[in-house]
């Protein structure tokens, strides 16, 4: 897919006109009803769990990024807020109700899926599990087919190069500079 036809309508979705005009793939226009539609980033979340200085990551099962690193997290829903969000992600995903949580950071990141590429602001999050490494890796139940090979990784010897997405790249490395936890 090139870059001049991400996220472009061929017809607008109001009048079914051809005239539709896209702007900066974010941003349609119709001159022939007027509609007007701003497509602004969407809210996705993160949780970076964290036992004994290791991380829990998971082999991503779906593209985008199949094959890479992921954390439990996703889209955040209508009416939800981010905490929510990453307690839902994490009973999805790895059937875990998250311990206590803090917020860690946010960075902008592209997310493409199928023909559209979503402009993102991911939100991360923070919680140290206070149970063993085996109790955590016990309790674990990929439930929705996301996540596959779940694993705790020393934090000192991790390859952030491996980690699916820009964003959790960047969140990472915060994690590495900020928390108080050993590492």
């Amino acid at each position: 897919m090139s870059d001049e036809h991400i996220n472009e309508f061929k017809f607008c979705p109001n009048c079914g006109s051809r005239n539709i005009k896209t702007k900066a793939g974010t941003h349609w226009t119709c001159p022939d009803c007027g509609y007007d539609l701003y497509n602004n980033d969407a809210a996705a979340v993160g949780l970076f769990l964290v036992v004994h200085g290791k991380l829990l990551v998971f082999r991503r099962v779906k593209d985008p990024q199949k094959g890479k690193l992921g954390l439990p997290g996703g889209f955040v829903n209508k009416d939800e807020s981010l905490e929510e969000a990453c307690i839902r992600e994490c009973r999805e995903e790895i059937g875990i109700t998250p311990p206590v949580f803090s917020y860690l950071c946010s960075f902008p990141n592209t997310y493409p899926y199928k023909t559209l590429v979503y402009s993102t602001c991911d939100a991360f999050f923070y919680a140290e599990y206070k149970g063993t490494e085996e109790e955590l890796l016990a309790s674990i139940k990929t439930v929705d087919g996301e996540a596959e090979n779940c694993q705790l990784v020393p934090i000192n010897e991790f390859d952030p190069n491996e980690i699916a997405f820009e964003s959790m790249r960047k969140a990472f490395a915060v994690l590495r500079k900020t928390c108080t936890m050993p590492l």
